[in-house]
C-alpha cells in the first residue's frame, strides 16, 4: 500500500526547535519582556529575539509596547491561533485528533484569584466579573489596584454588553488583601507589575500585557470600542486559564 509522505505542518516545525518550544512554554504561563525569557531560558538574548521574530512570523507571538516603559515590549502568546494550528495539525493524521477533551481535575475547595491594575477601575474589574461569572463556584476572584479610583462607566457598559453586571462592584486598594492567601496574582497593566507585592506563599505571578482602555481619546465610541477589545481578550484568555484548573 502506498503511503502519501506529506509535509509536516508549518506550527509542528516551528515547535520542533528547542528553544521555540522553551519560549512558547514560557508565554503559555505569563507575558514577558525578552530580557525576561533570556534568564528563564539561559539563552544569548539575539537567540531569544531570534526565535521570538519566526514564532512571531507564524502568527503565535504577538508583541506591544510596555505602557510602563516604550522601550520595552512584552510577547504574548497567541492561543486562538496556537490551537487552531495544533488542531489542524492533529486533523492533518486523523480527524479523531482534531479535538482533545480537555481533563477534569477535582479540587476540594475554590481557586483563589487576585486581578490587578493601577486604577482598578477598568481592566481588572472586567476580568474580575468575567472569571467569576465563567468560573462559578471554583473559583474565588478579587480585584485592586495602587491608586484607586472609581469602576469605569464603560467598563460597566462593556460587561454588560456580555451579559454580566459588574456595576455593584468596588474599586479596592491592595492594601485591603494584605496578608491573605491566593493562588494566583494576575496583573493586567504593565505599571503594577512592576510595583506589585509579594503575598504570603508567594503564589504564581502571571502577567496579561493589556492597553488601559481608558487611556483612548476620541470620539465616545472609539472609547467604548477599546473597552470591548478589552473584555473581549480577558474573556479570551479566562477562557484558556480556565482549562487548566
Amino acid at each position: 500500500m502506498a503511503i502519501f509522505l506529506a509535509e509536516p505542518p508549518h506550527v509542528l516545525k516551528l515547535l520542533a526547535h528547542t528553544v521555540r518550544w522553551q519560549i512558547v512554554a514560557a508565554l503559555a504561563q505569563s507575558d514577558c519582556r525578552v530580557q525576561e525569557l533570556e534568564t528563564r531560558l539561559a539563552r544569548p538574548q539575539n537567540l531569544v529575539s531570534y526565535h521570538l521574530r519566526l514564532l512571531r512570523e507564524g502568527g503565535l507571538v504577538g508583541e506591544r509596547r510596555s505602557s510602563a516603559d516604550g522601550r520595552d515590549a512584552y510577547y504574548t502568546l497567541n492561543l486562538d491561533s496556537l490551537r487552531s494550528a495544533y488542531q489542524a495539525s492533529g486533523a492533518a493524521l486523523h480527524p479523531a485528533l482534531a479535538c482533545v477533551a480537555n481533563p477534569k481535575i477535582v479540587r476540594t475547595r475554590p481557586y483563589r484569584v487576585l486581578f490587578l491594575c493601577t486604577h482598578n477601575s477598568a481592566r481588572s474589574q472586567l476580568a474580575e466579573g468575567i472569571l467569576r461569572a465563567a468560573g462559578g463556584e471554583r473559583v474565588e476572584v478579587f480585584s485592586a489596584g495602587n491608586q484607586v479610583t472609581a469602576v469605569h462607566p464603560l467598563a460597566i457598559r462593556a460587561a454588560a454588553e456580555r451579559g454580566l453586571d459588574i456595576s455593584q462592584q468596588r474599586a479596592k486598594h491592595l492594601d485591603e488583601f494584605a496578608g491573605q492567601l491566593f493562588d494566583a496574582v494576575i496583573t493586567v497593566c504593565d505599571r503594577v507589575r512592576e510595583v506589585c507585592p509579594v503575598f504570603p506563599g508567594d503564589p504564581p505571578h502571571i502577567h496579561w500585557s493589556l492597553p488601559d482602555p481608558t487611556a483612548v481619546t476620541g470620539p465616545e465610541n472609539e472609547q467604548y470600542q477599546a473597552f470591548l477589545n478589552t473584555a473581549h481578550e480577558l474573556a479570551t484568555r479566562i477562557d484558556y486559564w480556565l482549562k487548566q484548573l
